[in-house]
């Protein structure tokens, strides 16, 4: 009978966005996001170990990413893991608004939600974790009929369908890894925005239009400290950032950085010990 290796990694703080990019750099074969966990698969002869995957995460201590973490290693059936997956990916309510569902489970709407559907396969955004939360809950407040939004490190492209559904006219999309933006594609074609929202593989620098209204960024505190200056740039005067994937530890570092360049904090939201930060440009 076949087997397969199973790595359950666990972290403070949990980031699974983070670990499993790094995690997809070791020869493994699938990710599983739970609650508290990743579970990192691998074929039964592959050289994949615990200590291929503590030196992966001890690159995120060094950069204080993470302050700890803990591998441990079974060894288990074959199974069919499309089928386990499926498992794990529930509805959520977002808010009462906004629902996010994927396309293989059924849910009744009430009048006047917005349900989303995601089929999030390898990238980030099933709308589970605090931060994707948070994003779309003050997008609920932010979005406005007409306006235009750059979503960066799109993953699912989730952010950027909410956008449209709650109004926006049109949204860019960019993540400059290839299953995120297949992905995107996918889940922008299963919602019908398909024809508003621009998937791009890339970075922000690749973008060439400028001037948007509203920029979204759920990412790691190092990238948005590195692409400030390219997200003003990017945002009309008055615009506003929302910037997410956070812990209450990095509001300081990024407060500082945005503000130093013509940014005016207007809003704080946090869940659990996650904060999204509202920006305006001045």
């Amino acid at each position: 009978m076949k087997h397969y290796k199973e790595f359950t990694i666990t972290a403070e703080p949990f980031n699974p966005e983070i670990i499993s990019g790094l995690m997809w750099e070791l020869e493994i074969t699938g990710v599983n996001e739970e609650v508290n966990c990743l579970k990192i698969f691998a074929a039964e002869e592959s050289n994949v170990n615990i200590e291929q995957i503590s030196g992966q995460l001890k690159k995120l201590v060094d950069e204080k990413m993470i302050f700890n973490f803990n591998v441990e290693e079974n060894l288990v059936e074959d199974k069919n893991w499309n089928e386990e997956w499926e498992k794990s990916v529930n509805v959520i309510e977002v808010s009462d608004k906004l629902v996010i569902k994927p396309s293989f489970r059924e849910y009744q709407s009430e009048p006047g939600q917005i349900v989303i559907t995601i089929d999030p396969k390898m990238s980030f955004g099933t709308g589970e974790h605090q931060t994707t939360k948070l994003v779309l809950q003050l997008l609920e407040k932010y979005i406005s009929k007409n306006i235009n939004v750059l979503d960066v490190g799109s993953g699912t492209g989730v952010l950027a369908i909410a956008s449209i559904k709650l109004g926006a006219s049109s949204a860019v999309a960019v993540d400059n890894d290839e299953w995120c933006s297949l992905n995107g594609k996918e889940n922008c074609q299963l919602n019908e925005v398909a024809d508003k929202v621009d998937i791009v593989l890339g970075e922000i620098k690749d973008i060439e239009e400028k001037n948007f209204n509203l920029i979204i960024a759920n990412i790691q505190k190092n990238i948005l400290l590195g692409i400030a200056e390219e997200i003003k740039n990017h945002l009309k005067d008055r615009g506003t950032v929302i910037l997410s994937g956070l812990l209450f530890s990095d509001e300081e570092d990024i407060t500082i950085k945005y503000s130093s360049i013509g940014f005016e904090l207007v809003e704080k939201k946090s869940l659990d010990e996650w904060i999204a930060l509202v920006f305006r440009k001045n």
